[in-house]
């Protein structure tokens, strides 16, 4: 099964509406949210049963048996991370599982138990969406999404290709979800934030000897930094495959939750166009 990954170096560039707007041209059987901080291809992929869930256990944290307990204040003197309170309770979000309460407590009444830290959801029936969701706070999102990725190849196996998308940034959720993939498409913005962080991504992607592909989102916001990309891309020998114009269309699609392939409209003109100079991925 070939992988297509959505990227971009920062959130906000419209990688989720691209990913959503592929799906829908190459009528995708096989996808993956992986920005599990924040998913939300979900909004726009509809799937109609519901899916299988199974918790998401990150690190081990401390948990203190309240009947043993006596009260001497060692766990919280040694705890340098602030998670164990006067009264002698931990705060599940500030431990690190590191088990200093746990060696020094003298009634053996800490413990280290298993966290849970999210939820996976895999839908089935048809086509085959794998997503998931970190709860607040908690740490592992590497873990989680190359967790998100294995639920996907192992119920898709018998899919052609699977359109994956990513998270903002260059973190361990992005490193993670690169692992394995065939072709990188990274969604540029055309701002000077966009233009640096279009360069770490990229830098990060090559480190894996991954295809890599671009398109420039709302390139007409500012023509300057727009020929900068071009540019690069001539430099680096990247592929363009196209450039999408600001559109308030692509607004009203994302606030009814729907594809904005299902919208005639500049924007979709301009990304059935790359969706054409990248096809050949889907035969």
């Amino acid at each position: 099964m070939r992988q297509l990954l959505i990227l971009s170096g920062k959130g906000g560039t419209g990688k989720t509406t691209i990913a959503g707007a592929l799906i829908h041209l190459s009528k995708a059987m096989a996808m993956a949210d992986c920005d599990v901080d924040a998913p939300n291809l979900h909004l726009i992929t509809k799937m109609q049963n519901a899916p299988e869930t199974e918790n998401f256990y990150g690190m081990d944290k401390a948990v203190i048996d309240t009947d043993k307990c006596v009260k001497c204040g060692k766990c919280r003197q040694i705890c340098r991370f602030d998670a164990i309170k006067d009264d002698c309770t931990i705060n599940a979000y500030e431990c690190e599982g590191c088990g200093a309460c746990q060696i020094v407590c003298p009634v053996g009444a800490i413990s280290l138990q298993k966290f849970t830290a999210g939820k996976m959801d895999l839908y089935t029936n048809g086509r085959i969406f794998s997503t998931a969701e970190l709860k607040m706070g908690s740490g592992n999102s590497g873990l989680l999404v190359d967790s998100v990725k294995k639920r996907l190849k192992q119920a898709a196996e018998d899919k052609l290709f699977a359109i994956i998308d990513g998270s903002p940034g260059i973190g361990c959720p992005v490193i993670a979800s690169l692992n394995g993939v065939d072709m990188v498409l990274v969604v540029a913005e055309a701002s000077i934030a966009g233009v640096n962080d279009m360069k770490r991504i990229i830098a990060t992607a090559q480190r894996f000897r991954i295809k890599i592909a671009v398109c420039i989102n709302k390139y007409d916001v500012n023509l300057e930094q727009t020929k900068q990309i071009e540019n690069f891309c001539i430099e680096e020998d990247l592929l363009l495959v196209g450039k999408i114009p600001f559109d308030k269309e692509v607004i009203r699609a994302v606030n009814n939750n729907i594809s904005i392939m299902e919208t005639e409209c500049e924007a979709s003109k301009a990304i059935f166009a790359i969706y054409d100079n990248i096809k050949d991925f889907f035969a």
